[in-house]
């Protein structure tokens, strides 16, 4: 498995960062650059179209991967023997390759089983390049809140209905589609509401990435995992460049692409299987995992209404700004953020793997603990309703709907 893991970081990181360093490049010389002003409080203009590379980094090997899949899935024997049964022996002496890549052992026996998912691959990437062609407008010209939110809806749609991808499916089927929309919808928004600082949104979901990878890898899924980790190779590329002080922002054609796919595998990967002995704790993993984000929209969202102000535009009420405001750099902040939402995350691997309630509550309560002690770290900002400037803080806007 180790093998395919590193072949699926590591081709998306080539990919995002190449692409990156082109399309600063380009957007420098065309003007397509982030502005200071407003809310925005970067001190020089900043490069867009991050976007573009970290989709084109998830797009290109999820669908060149699953079509060569289903290709040689389609062409199958060879001297008698199946893909599915070569044994190592024969494995060893036949291989398989693919654009002149010998194929990993694990994949080639599980070649058609991937090939199965693409109708689903195809669904989400649908989904995925409609949220960036969104992002892609809303980046040169702000839309308003029905076309943003109404493609979000239809990205969160797709898949729930033309692939039967539901979470909790032990609910009735309806139930079920609506609770799943209405989470994909939810994440989605909480990475572009942490999209307001340099590296931020791009590092916490490399993070929950990873440990989703993991999840599903203990789960003995192949498809998720590969997915998350593609996700990973994708985010990390790119962070190099955006990490304070950042010279290209990945604008909501990046963040909100990013959100939705990080929901999209928390409703696919496997938290509770009898067969695998994972327990029912497990479904509460992308609630732990995705604490930090949640936090932050939860609470900014009640600042803003608090104050009488629209909850979806943006300004520094986040939770970054406001530890920024308690004395911490930027780069700390952010820093500070990656490491709870690792703790989290770590916390939350516990819960499947949980053999009775006590262990899986001691899992839950350190989750809890570490946001109410980020919520203690800036304590003295929630209870003021002004809004400061913070030097460093990247400018980008962070409202879902308008």
């Amino acid at each position: 498995m180790l093998s395919v893991v590193l072949l699926a970081v590591a081709v998306p990181f080539l990919i995002s960062l190449t692409a990156t360093l082109c399309i600063r490049s380009w957007a420098r010389r065309r003007g397509y650059v982030d502005r200071p002003g407003g809310h925005k409080q970067h001190g020089a203009p900043v490069a867009l179209g991050g976007g573009i590379a970290i989709t084109l980094a998830i797009v290109l090997p999820l669908v060149v991967g699953t079509v060569g899949a289903y290709w040689m899935s389609g062409s199958g024997d060879r001297d008698g023997s199946t893909i599915e049964t070569l044994d190592a022996e024969a494995f060893q002496s036949q291989g398989l390759r693919f654009l002149g890549v010998a194929l990993p052992e694990l994949v080639a026996t599980h070649l058609d089983g991937i090939a199965d998912r693409l109708p689903t691959v195809l669904i989400i990437v649908a989904g995925a390049l409609l949220l960036h062609i969104v992002g892609l407008i809303d980046d040169r010209k702000p839309l308003g809140a029905l076309p943003k939110f109404g493609a979000q809806l239809i990205a969160a749609a797709l898949p729930v209905f033309l692939c039967d991808v539901r979470a909790l499916e032990l609910l009735p089927a309806p139930l079920s589609a609506g609770v799943t929309i209405l989470w994909i919808v939810l994440i989605t928004n909480a990475f572009n509401f942490l999209d307001n600082m340099d590296g931020l949104s791009v590092g916490v979901a490399a993070i929950a990435a990873g440990i989703f990878a993991t999840a599903s890898m203990t789960a003995g899924q192949i498809f998720v995992p590969v997915m998350a980790w593609v996700l990973v190779g994708a985010l990390l590329g790119f962070l190099g460049f955006n990490f304070a002080p950042a010279s290209i922002y990945m604008g909501d054609s990046g963040s909100l692409v990013v959100g939705y796919l990080l929901a999209v595998i928390t409703v696919l990967t496997t938290f509770f299987s009898e067969a695998r002995d994972l327990q029912w704790y497990g479904v509460f993993v992308p609630l732990a995992v995705l604490a930090v984000p949640l936090y932050d929209v939860a609470s900014v969202c009640w600042l803003r209404i608090r104050a009488g102000d629209n909850p979806f535009r943006g300004d520094q009420r986040h939770f970054s700004h406001r530890l920024v405001r308690r004395g911490m750099s930027v780069r700390t902040a952010v820093l500070t953020i990656y490491l709870a939402t690792a703790t989290t995350g770590m916390s939350a691997l516990i819960l499947p793997q949980a053999r009775n309630w006590s262990l899986a509550l001691l899992a839950v309560a350190q989750c809890v603990c570490v946001v109410l002690m980020i919520a203690l770290l800036e304590h003295g900002d929630i209870r003021s309703e002004s809004v400061q400037s913070t030097p460093g803080d990247k400018g980008e806007t962070d409202h879902p709907v308008g």
